[in-house]
């Protein structure tokens, strides 16, 4: 089994303000019917009211990021499944919750995780 992080940015999420119960409700059954299917591993949206900062090796925090990397926000779920093609159905159904496509990624294997 693989682990894929399916994902979109909030600026893609444009829902108007009247519809977005029905679209949070939505993405949650998708996600019970993952718990249900056993494929869920994690997922949930970024605050973006918290600013992201970075932390060295010695402790220090500073409020930075990456130069040149952009801000993570919006959601992100990752289903541990047999196929790549079992991930883009599970993105499928997610676009469909979240009404705005989706990006697939595949971890690489890990034998420690």
């Amino acid at each position: 089994m693989t682990k894929y992080l399916i994902s979109f940015p909030s600026e893609a999420m444009v829902v108007p303000e009247e519809e977005f119960e029905a679209v949070v409700e939505a993405s949650h059954a998708v996600i019970d019917e993952a718990k249900a299917a056993g494929v869920y591993v994690f997922g949930g949206g970024i605050d973006e009211g918290v600013a992201p900062v970075l932390v060295a090796g010695d402790g220090t925090v500073t409020e930075e990021i990456y130069p040149g990397h952009l801000v993570p926000n919006g959601g992100y779920t990752v289903l541990e499944l047999p196929s790549r093609e079992a991930a883009l159905e599970w993105a499928a159904k997610i676009a469909v919750a979240c009404r705005c496509p989706q990006e697939v990624r595949q971890f690489a294997y890990d034998p420690a995780s």
